[in-house]
């Protein structure tokens, strides 16, 4: 594919161009159709062009497309501000900033809690992406191809092992981490905040250990520490719950928001406690473009589309079907490089291990290209790249999802073990 004008740095995954989308079917220039698991990459839980969001889309343009909130407020942005706050299952009233990016939000965040608690020390995890802005970055848990060759970034952070029953990391390894943590490297009381996804997106779909989760929300509240949970990736119904700490037990102080929240529409938010958001100088918080007027009517309508009822028939159906589908490839025995299944609910990852032919890695490259060939696009995960990530639209069409499933084991047929 000849992208002469596009930097190389972006990196593309799959050589098409689409033109056209719908729910969980796209188009290339072609005119060829592909079953879409990729999703915008978590964007698009409710799928391209959904009804609802489209007619809301049209008559916000017909109306007001933009208008900077700090300097002139408008109607959008205070009603889903409003919005998020009965959205978001927590026991304490909201305080919301709107930002274009799920980076944009971490950025704020870090912001927040270093003015909250005057400390500048974060903690973060391995495997971990939280964007790719220059604070946001450090708290990435790997290197290539995000840190590499960079030098210092802001910080100071520091990484623990990501516990999960998918990552083979106990609680009480992690939490050993953290003891060492606070006795070699930084004090708690110079700690402002630790950073988690509670299921991690691009470290392999893991869900974090919810005896962990309790735990560190326990540590944190002894020191002072704010507990930042980033939902960008699987919030928002991609659970099959509103957001992934509800599978927890858990309430963090700070929450990240972003991707499904206006289905394709640039959009994010930093939402938490309102004391602590309302804890900075006027005029510290902001942005030219946060919360576009049309990317908010965007918003709203997604919020009224995602009733816990529909997200808990969607994330069943679709977590049966992908579960079921994994279970009759590993029974059958003819793809050896299937190792486990990750993650919780419809958010879930496949792991591909090393056989003598390939590694995991090289395994989900060649099913990637042999999937995009017989018509289903994929996205892949994990340190090492070898984690399929499954991120159709909750609102594929059972029909769809059947056939998108069949394509992926047609496309494992054509692996080499």
């Amino acid at each position: 594919m000849d992208l002469p004008n596009v930097s190389s740095a972006l990196g593309i995954l799959h050589p098409i161009c689409i033109t056209k989308g719908r729910n969980a079917e796209v188009w290339d220039e072609s005119g060829r159709r592909y079953i879409d698991f990729i999703g915008g990459i978590g964007v698009l839980n409710l799928g391209h062009g959904h009804p609802a969001v489209v007619e809301a889309v049209k008559a916000q343009v017909d109306t007001l497309m933009h208008s900077a909130f700090n300097a002139l407020p408008h109607r959008g942005y205070l009603s889903v501000v409003e919005r998020l706050d009965q959205f978001v299952p927590v026991s304490y009233p909201l305080g919301c900033m709107l930002t274009n990016s799920g980076a944009e939000a971490t950025e704020n965040a870090l912001k927040v809690a270093r003015g909250v608690t005057g400390r500048q020390g974060v903690i973060a995890f391995d495997d971990a992406f939280h964007g790719r802005t220059l604070a946001a970055l450090n708290l990435n848990g790997k290197v290539k191809p995000y840190k590499a060759g960079l030098g210092a970034l802001p910080g100071p952070v520091y990484h623990l092992p990501f516990p999960s029953q998918d990552s083979g990391i106990s609680a009480e390894q992690s939490l050993a981490a953290l003891e060492r943590v606070f006795d070699v490297e930084i004090a708690p009381s110079e700690v402002a905040c630790v950073v988690v996804e509670p299921i991690q997106g691009e470290g392999g779909f893991r869900l974090l250990c919810p005896q962990f989760a309790k735990a560190l929300r326990e540590i944190c509240d002894q020191h002072g520490i704010l507990l930042i949970c980033d939902e960008i990736q699987s919030g928002f119904g991609r659970t099959g719950k509103r957001f992934g700490f509800s599978h927890l037990g858990i309430e963090p102080d700070l929450l990240l928001l972003g991707k499904s929240i206006a289905s394709g529409l640039p959009l994010a938010a930093l939402v938490g406690r309102k004391e602590l958001m309302d804890a900075l100088p006027k005029g510290a918080l902001g942005g030219t473009y946060s919360g576009n007027a049309v990317a908010c009517a965007a918003a709203l309508a997604v919020m009224d589309i995602m009733q816990d009822e529909a997200l808990s028939a969607w994330g069943n159906a679709q977590e049966a079907a992908i579960v079921s589908a994994y279970q009759r490839w590993k029974a059958s025995e003819r793809f050896p490089m299937l190792g486990a299944m990750t993650g919780v609910g419809a958010m879930r990852g496949i792991v591909f291990e090393d056989t003598d032919n390939a590694t995991g890695g090289e395994h989900l490259a060649n099913l990637l290209a042999a999937g995009r060939d017989a018509g289903v696009l994929l996205m892949p995960s994990g340190r090492k790249r070898n984690v399929l990530r499954l991120l159709p639209p909750l609102t594929t069409e059972p029909d769809v999802m059947a056939e998108g499933l069949g394509l992926i084991e047609q496309a494992l047929e054509t692996l080499k073990a």
